[in-house]
């Protein structure tokens, strides 16, 4: 464990959300920590589908970045764009 030093502001807002969802101002900056780091490794996924993985986390054991990572289902591959000379070929005939 250690100390990291934030700003008066951030120390504030960090109380103010935590009062309001009953958490402390650790466990409040321990959730945006998370939160956000989901949300850079993970682009893909809204707030709502971050919580949903945080929850599927805490049911696979807890919270570390092997188990999310399992838990995250890859995004489908991207349909297959027509090559150009095809494209070129169905226009010819239209």
């Amino acid at each position: 464990m250690g100390i990291v030093k934030i700003s008066d502001l951030m120390h504030e807002n960090l109380r103010v959300a935590g009062n309001a969802l009953s958490r402390s101002i650790n466990a409040q900056a321990e959730h945006w920590m998370r939160i956000g780091m989901l949300a850079e490794l993970h682009p893909e996924l809204d707030h709502r589908e971050i919580c949903q993985l945080l929850i599927r986390a805490e049911q696979a054991g807890g919270f570390d970045l092997a188990t999310v990572s399992g838990l995250v289902e890859p995004p489908p591959p991207p349909a297959p764009a027509a090559a150009p000379a095809a494209r070129k070929l169905a226009g010819a005939r239209a």
